[in-house]
């Protein structure tokens, strides 16, 4: 089960909450942004965004996998390798989008969150914002948020 903040809720059919991300999601598998679906979105809902991030990186804020917005209200699930379909921001690699859970060997069991963001301005906004820059434009814009955690170990 997923963490419900409100009415939405966010799942996949590839892993269920704190469950292992199979290795075809993953950068040593094939690198395929996961199946995600969600439900409970709330009225005025103008665009859902989503955002992938592993707080367990050994970097200072972690790392950002996948930053995808613009995704239209009518819209309540992405297919498997569906991540170029809306508006790409940037991972932390500097490039667009998803990037599969690559963490360090030995490193230990990592987390990562996949938030689902329900947002009452309607999508327009530029291409290629990192996960901060995303953060920034949505400030106060909100509706309700939701995340599924997966777990992967190199």
């Amino acid at each position: 089960m997923s963490l419900k903040l409100g009415n939405l809720k966010v799942t996949s059919s590839a892993f269920s909450h704190l469950g292992k991300i199979p290795k075809r999601y993953a950068g040593d598998g094939e690198n395929r942004s996961p199946p995600l679906e969600w439900t409970g979105a709330p009225s005025g809902t103008k665009q859902f965004a989503v955002v992938s991030h592993d707080p367990d990186a050994p970097l200072p804020h972690g790392f950002t996998h996948w930053v995808l917005y613009g995704i239209p209200p009518a819209t309540t699930k992405l297919a498997e390798g569906q991540d170029k379909s809306f508006t790409a921001g940037i991972n932390d690699t500097g490039k667009p989008g998803y990037l599969g859970p690559y963490p360090p060997n030995g490193h230990g069991t990592h987390h990562y969150y996949f938030w689902v963001y329900a947002l009452d301005v309607a999508p327009g906004m530029k291409p290629g914002l990192n996960r901060l820059q995303l953060m920034d434009e949505i400030k106060g814009h909100v509706l309700e948020q939701a995340r599924l955690v997966g777990t992967y170990e190199r």
